[in-house]
């Protein structure tokens, strides 16, 4: 994995962790319990797991012609840091329809902690599996902002986790 993947899926991680932490003390009514018809914690982690599952899925399948594929340059980085500004402002976004249309329903803590951590192994493997010339190649799609590179891809998720702490803060103190 390359040096700056390598620090950008560390803090992803020590998210991840301080996240599971804080849930795990959690009694269950309150970690399926829903307020003013929003998502309930399970529901946001859920949500979380499955839209990372997916992302990994399309790099997957994006990397088999790696080679082929344009660098990101400029716009990407401008995208991307609008992306960053987007998921740090206090607003709801609508959850593409592809991450609703798979995400299952709430999963058990248990559950979801042993999905998270399967997924975030093979996300792992896969970026080990990333050559550093490689690391600027368009590879992960937005929904919004469109095509991003590797780095710009496992940036964007550790964005996407701290954009739904509040929330689960919320859900912790009605």
């Amino acid at each position: 994995m390359t040096p700056s993947l390598t620090k950008t899926f560390n803090a992803l991680e020590q998210q991840r962790a301080d996240l599971m932490t804080t849930v795990r003390a959690v009694p269950d009514e309150v970690y399926f319990r829903s307020v003013d018809a929003k998502w309930s914690i399970a529901q946001v982690i859920t949500h979380i797991i499955t839209s990372e599952r997916l992302s990994l899925m399309y790099m997957r399948k994006k990397s088999l012609g790696i080679d082929t594929l344009k660098d990101s340059g400029f716009r990407q980085s401008i995208v991307f840091m609008l992306l960053k500004i987007s998921q740090r402002v206090p607003l709801r976004y609508r959850a593409p329809k592809a991450v609703v249309d798979n995400t299952p329903e709430a999963l058990s803590k248990e559950e979801a902690f042993a999905r998270w951590e399967k997924a975030r192994q093979e996300l792992r493997d896969f970026l080990d599996a990333i050559p550093e010339k490689y690391a600027h190649r368009l590879i992960f799609k937005h929904p919004v902002g469109g095509m991003l590179d590797v780095r710009q891809a496992v940036g964007f998720m550790y964005e996407h986790v701290r954009h739904h702490w509040p929330q689960i803060k919320r859900l912790l103190n009605p």
